[in-house]
C-alpha cells in the first residue's frame, strides 16, 4: 500500500504542474494579443480561463478518485491472498499410519497393510509447530539476546603510606613508622580495572528463562592469585554463572561464580541486583561483606514481597599460624598444586560455607535482609583430623529517604570465623599449640548515604568497621593465637626494627565522593569520578604497647559505559 501512495503523489504533483503551467501561459498569450482598447475582450478572455481551470480541477478530482478506488482493489485482492495462504491446511502425508486400538474401531488416519515382503511405505514426519517456523530473533537468530557491558576507566591513586599496592587497598597491612614505606607516599596510574561483561538470555517459554553472565577486568596478578577472597587468577574472571527462572514457581537457581549470597541487594534475591558501594577503591569499603567465588544456590519467591534462599559456596580459610610452630606435626594448608598458584596457601577444607538468607521488600519502603552463615575448618595434628565449627548471622537494610534523591543503608555481620568475608581480609581462626584452629570472633558493619541531588550528580559517604577478638593460647611459655598479650610491638615506631608482631584488631574507615556524568546518551556514559577515604588501623597490645597507623587516600577516576 505503501508503494501505491507514493505512485499517487508523483501522479498528483506531476499533473499539478501541467495544469499551474497551462494556466499561467494562457493569460499571458491573450493579453499579448489584445489591445487596451478592447476591455470587454479581455473580460471574455478571463472568464475563458477561470473555466478551463474549474473543468481541469473536476476532471483531476475524478481520476485522483477512479486511481485511489483501484489501489484499495488491488490491496484486497492481496490481503485475501496472504488469509488464504496462512489458512490452508498443512499437506496431508502421502500414506495413513496404521489404525490405534481395538478391531473394528473407526479411525481417519488408517491405510491398508502392505504386502508380504515389501517394505513399509515411508511416513511423512509431521509439519512443525508454527511457533518453531517463525524467526526467533536474537544473536544469529538463535532467540538469545546478547548484552555487552562494562567499562573502560582511567584512574589515579595518591596514598599517603606506600602500599605498593594498585587500585584495591590492603588496608590490614598499612606500615608502622618501623617501615621505610610508611615515611613514603604512593601514587599511580592505572586503567586495570577496566571491565568487560557479557549477558547472554534466551526465553524458553514464557515462565521459563535461562541465563549466562560473564565479567572480568584485568587486576589479576599470577604471584598473588589465590582462593581466599576474589579468585583473582589470570586472566583475572570476577562473575561466571549460569542461571534458571522459573516465573510460574517463583524459582531461582544459579550455579557459578558470583558474589557471596551473604552481599547485600537491591531487591530480591536475583543476580546483578546486588548493592555495591559506589567507590572507585576496587577494595571497596571495610565493613561490607563481600567476597566472589564459586557456588551454588537457590532461591524461592515466596510472595511478591518475600523471598527465602540457600547457597553453598566454595570454602576457603584464612589461618594465622603466629610466630611459633604446634607443639604437634600439623598441616592446615598447602601451596597450590595444578591450575593453582603455588605461591599461595590452600585450606584444607571438608564442606561448603552454608548461607541462608531472607529478604523482604515493602512497596516503596525499602529493602531488608536478615542472614545466616555456617563453616567448618579443618587441620591434621598429631595424625589425626580436628574440624571445628565457624559462622555467625545479621541483619542489613536499604531505606529511601527521599524516594530517587537520598537513600540510607546499612549492614552487620558477627560471628567466629568470618574474617575472609570482610574486606580488610582479617584471619578466620588461629592456630593453637596442639595444631587444632580456633575461630576468631569478628563484627563488621558499614553504613552508607548515597544521593542524586541530580539527574547527572552522585554523591555516597560511607563508614565502616571490622573488628576481631583476641584469641590467644600461651603454653610451656611459649605464645600462640591471634593477638597475645606476649607478642612483641616494641619497634612498631623504631624504623628499621623488626620487633613489631601488629596484629591488628581494628579497620575503621570512612570514605566519600562524587560522580558526574559528562555525557549521557546515544553513545554511552561518560563520567568523572573522585573518592577520599581515611582508614585506621588499631593492633591488640603486646609487649611495648598497641601503636596504629593511618591511611590518607586520593583517587580520580575518568570512566566510559560505551553499551
Amino acid at each position: 500500500m505503501r508503494g501505491g501512495l507514493s505512485a499517487r503523489r508523483k501522479f498528483r504533483e506531476k499533473l499539478f504542474l501541467a495544469v499551474g503551467f497551462g494556466c499561467a501561459a494562457l493569460p499571458i498569450a491573450a493579453l499579448a494579443q489584445t489591445a487596451p482598447p478592447f476591455g470587454d475582450q479581455i473580460k471574455d478572455l478571463q472568464a475563458e480561463i477561470r473555466g478551463i481551470q474549474q473543468h481541469y480541477a473536476l476532471e483531476f478530482r475524478k481520476l485522483e478518485k477512479r486511481h485511489e478506488a483501484e489501489m484499495l482493489k488491488l490491496q484486497r485482492q492481496l490481503d485475501d491472498l496472504k488469509t488464504a495462504r496462512s489458512a490452508a491446511p498443512p499437506p496431508a502425508p502421502p500414506s495413513a499410519t496404521v489404525a490405534l486400538g481395538p478391531p473394528g474401531l473407526a479411525s481417519a488416519s488408517t491405510r491398508a497393510v502392505p504386502p508380504a515382503g515389501q517394505p513399509p511405505p515411508q511416513v511423512a514426519s509431521p509439519a512443525p509447530p508454527v511457533q518453531a517456523q517463525a524467526r526467533r530473533g536474537g544473536f544469529m537468530n538463535t532467540g538469545i539476546e546478547l548484552t555487552l557491558g562494562g567499562f573502560l576507566e582511567g584512574a589515579a591513586i595518591d596514598r599517603s603510606r606506600n602500599l605498593t599496592a594498585d587500585i584495591g587497598s590492603p588496608w590490614n597491612t598499612i606500615p608502622f613508622p618501623n617501615s621505610p614505606n610508611y615515611h613514603l607516599s604512593e601514587f599511580r596510574f592505572t586503567a586495570r580495572q577496566t571491565r568487560l561483561s557479557l549477558l547472554a538470555q534466551g526465553r524458553v517459554d514464557p515462565d521459563t528463562a535461562l541465563a549466562g553472565y560473564v565479567e572480568s577486568d584485568f587486576l589479576g596478578a599470577p604471584t598473588d592469585a589465590n582462593g581466599v577472597e576474589s579468585n583473582s587468577y589470570s586472566p583475572r574472571l570476577r562473575h561466571a554463572y549460569a542461571t534458571l527462572d522459573r516465573s510460574d514457581l517463583g524459582l531461582h537457581i544459579l550455579g557459578g561464580q558470583d558474589w557471596t549470597f551473604l552481599t547485600l541487594f537491591n531487591h530480591g534475591l536475583t543476580p546483578r541486583q546486588e548493592r555495591v558501594p559506589l567507590t572507585i577503591d576496587n577494595q571497596l569499603v571495610p565493613g561490607f561483606t563481600w567476597v566472589r567465588q564459586p557456588q551454588f544456590r537457590v532461591v524461592q519467591d515466596l510472595d511478591s514481597m518475600t523471598s527465602i534462599g540457600l547457597s553453598l559456596e566454595s570454602p576457603q580459610a584464612s589461618v594465622f599460624s603466629g610466630p611459633n610452630a604446634p607443639l604437634v606435626p600439623t598441616t592446615f594448608g598447602n601451596p597450590g598444586g595444578l591450575h593453582l598458584n603455588p605461591l599461595a596457601t590452600y585450606s584444607t577444607d571438608v564442606a561448603p560455607d552454608i548461607i541462608a538468607k531472607v529478604a523482604y521488600d515493602p512497596d516503596g519502603w525499602g529493602h531488608y535482609e536478615a542472614y545466616g552463615i555456617g563453616r567448618l575448618f579443618r587441620s591434621r595434628a598429631a595424625f589425626k583430623n580436628d574440624t571445628v565449627w565457624g559462622g555467625g548471622g545479621g541483619l542489613a537494610a536499604i531505606f529511601p529517604v527521599i524516594p530517587n534523591r537520598l537513600e540510607v543503608q546499612g549492614q552487620f555481620l558477627a560471628g567466629y570465623g568470618l574474617g575472609r568475608y570482610g574486606p580488610g581480609l582479617l584471619p578466620d581462626v588461629a592456630l593453637k599449640a596442639s595444631g587444632v584452629l580456633a575461630p576468631i570472633p569478628e563484627i563488621q558493619a558499614m553504613v552508607g548515604l548515597v544521593g542524586h541531588p541530580t539527574d547527572t550528580l552522585d554523591l555516597y559517604l560511607y563508614a565502616g568497621i571490622e573488628e576481631a577478638g583476641r584469641t590467644a593460647f600461651t603454653l610451656a611459655g611459649k605464645a600462640f593465637g591471634y593477638g597475645n598479650a606476649l607478642y612483641d610491638n616494641s619497634g612498631c615506631l623504631v624504623e628499621g626494627s623488626s620487633l613489631c608482631a601488629a596484629n591488628t584488631s581494628r579497620l575503621w574507615q570512612v570514605t566519600g565522593g562524587p560522580w558526574y556524568r559528562l555525557y549521557k546518551g546515544d553513545y554511552g556514559i561518560l563520567q568523572l569520578g573522585a573518592q577520599v577515604s581515611y582508614t585506621r588501623r588499631n593492633i591488640f597490645s603486646g609487649t611495648g604497647g598497641a601503636p596504629s597507623t593511618d591511611d590518607l587516600i586520593f583517587f580520580t577516576s575518568l570512566r566510559y559505559y560505551p553499551f
